[in-house]
């Protein structure tokens, strides 16, 4: 569970929209000059483009850290026990929360009195990955995401989240990856879009061998480059599933693992028992898996918002805490209120441990 946990926040950190999240903490009048400074390099041609900055403030809001979704997975861990509409509807009416368009509908809608699956339904984003986030808190816990789900997505949304929160929960209870994938689209039919893109992405990634390989190819399967948002469960979850799938295949082919006095294991070894996994091997191969699956997730730009925070779920879950880099878990588990003020400073894997 912590490894699920801070691979979600690793991967969260590890998008380029981290730090646009993280600006939130920063004055006012800093982001509307990074505007206008994008404006300009429109309009003069400049390629050189700006980056979030501050000038004359504090920087640490801009250093690699964990933005909205290792936040919103941390409230929905806080919040799991509760009635699903009336946690969310505590956050309706509020001006200090930030979040995605599905969420901000479902909050109106709740407000207006339009209770669940409406609320979900009844929405401009239905289709996002909100859900598929939060699943990830409800598949470490061994609990159906189902209800939570359906208070802010519909359709493909709520299959994104189901699916993730199975993968999630066949992860913890120990089994490899490849049963982790099985359990996953056994909730994704597929005449579905995200049943389909997941299959796609899947043979995709397999194809090209490794994580890194898979980018350009899992770049024409599955991306849609027409909408303006890209957060669509239907590509962000494949996208997991698929580098999670290969990122574990192709590390335990990585040379030089003899070096560490020890056999590669097989894909069916890479199940995780935490710290009491035995052989450096093994542990070796979380690593590298974990690794290579987020950076490739990073690299599918038009999907770093979330397709890296969910890779990263799944292969830290699968790898276990103990085996991910320590410089990024000791980055990661403070969170900074960039999304929910009232969580600035919380520490993430004592909400994990909490939740276990």
């Amino acid at each position: 569970m912590r490894g699920a946990f801070a691979g979600l926040a690793a991967g969260d950190a590890a998008g380029w929209p981290a730090a646009r999240h993280r600006s939130a903490l920063l004055a006012g009048w800093a982001r509307r000059l990074h505007r206008e400074l994008d404006a300009f390099a429109e309009e003069r041609q400049v390629t050189t483009l700006p980056v979030p900055f501050a000038l004359n403030q504090p920087v640490a809001p801009l250093a690699v850290g964990p933005s909205d979704d290792a936040e919103w997975l941390a409230w929905t861990a806080l919040t799991i026990r509760e009635d699903r509409a009336e946690a969310f509807g505590r956050l309706a009416g509020r001006d200090d929360v930030r979040a995605r368009i599905s969420v901000w509908a479902a909050l109106d809608n709740l407000a207006a009195g339009k209770l669940p699956p409406a609320s979900g339904h009844d929405n401009p984003h239905h289709f996002d990955d909100a859900a598929a986030v939060r699943a990830v808190a409800f598949g470490a816990a061994g609990l159906d995401p189902l209800e939570d789900a359906c208070v802010t997505n519909a359709e493909d949304g709520v299959l994104g989240a189901v699916a993730t929160a199975r993968a999630v929960a066949a992860l913890t209870d120990g089994a490899p990856m490849a049963d982790a994938v099985e359990a996953a689209l056994g909730a994704l039919p597929p005449d579905t879009a995200i049943g389909h893109a997941a299959r796609e992405a899947l043979a995709a990634a397999r194809a090209a061998g490794s994580p890194f390989a898979a980018v350009p190819a899992l770049d024409a399967a599955v991306l849609d480059h027409v909408y303006s948002y890209g957060v669509a469960a239907a590509q962000t979850v494949p996208i997991a599933l698929a580098l999670a799938d290969t990122a574990v295949t192709s590390a335990r082919r990585t040379p030089g693992a003899e070096a560490f006095g020890v056999e590669q294991p097989s894909v069916e070894e890479f199940s995780v028992e935490g710290p009491s996994v035995e052989g450096l091997g093994v542990e070796r191969v979380g690593a590298e898996a974990f690794g290579a699956g987020v950076s490739a997730a990073a690299c599918l730009a038009p999907v770093a918002d979330s397709a890296p925070a969910l890779t990263g779920a799944l292969l830290g879950c699968a790898a276990g805490y103990d085996a991910l880099p320590a410089a990024w878990c000791e980055r990661v588990r403070t969170l900074a209120g960039c999304c929910l003020p009232e969580l600035a400073g919380a520490d993430l894997l004592d909400i994990a441990g909490r939740l276990a």
